[in-house]
């Protein structure tokens, strides 16, 4: 399998990287900052931001998404309404979404609005791999 680089985009405090896991079939999001509308949209248009998460290879869909919240001190309504987004985007083409590194701050956010029982949420990335892993088979 041939391997595919990572996609980068850096804005003035928060940042998404895309890369793929082929050992887990498992596309990985790793986000870093604050993740706010403020943000995001800083230098990265509302389309742009959609293509990061809807780019995967025509011949392949991975079975899991994995967002690494780990470097995500803090979220808004318009961070979580990516993550749900994503979510439904996901549950529609029957790939799996797992959240890994979700601090306290994060998960009061999503046990507020209720979501936090809409997909696992692991401690670490390497076990949201495995459980993707273990969910592909």
């Amino acid at each position: 399998m041939s391997s595919v680089p990572a996609q980068v985009w850096r804005g003035t405090t928060f940042s998404i990287e895309r890369k793929q896991d082929p050992a887990a079939d498992a596309v990985i999001f790793r986000f870093s900052g604050p993740f706010t509308a403020r943000d995001m949209y800083a230098a990265l248009s509302p389309a742009a931001l959609r293509n990061i998460f809807e780019s995967d290879p025509p011949h392949h869909k991975p079975s899991v998404n994995i967002f690494d919240l780990t470097e995500v001190p803090y979220m808004d309504s318009c961070g979580l309404g990516l993550v749900i987004g994503h979510f439904v985007r996901c549950q529609s083409k029957g790939v799996h979404l797992i959240a890994a590194g979700v601090v306290p701050r994060v998960l009061e956010l999503f046990k507020t609005t209720k979501t936090d029982h809409l997909f696992p949420m692991t401690a670490t990335v390497d076990e949201a791999s495995s459980r993707g892993t273990s969910k592909s088979r």
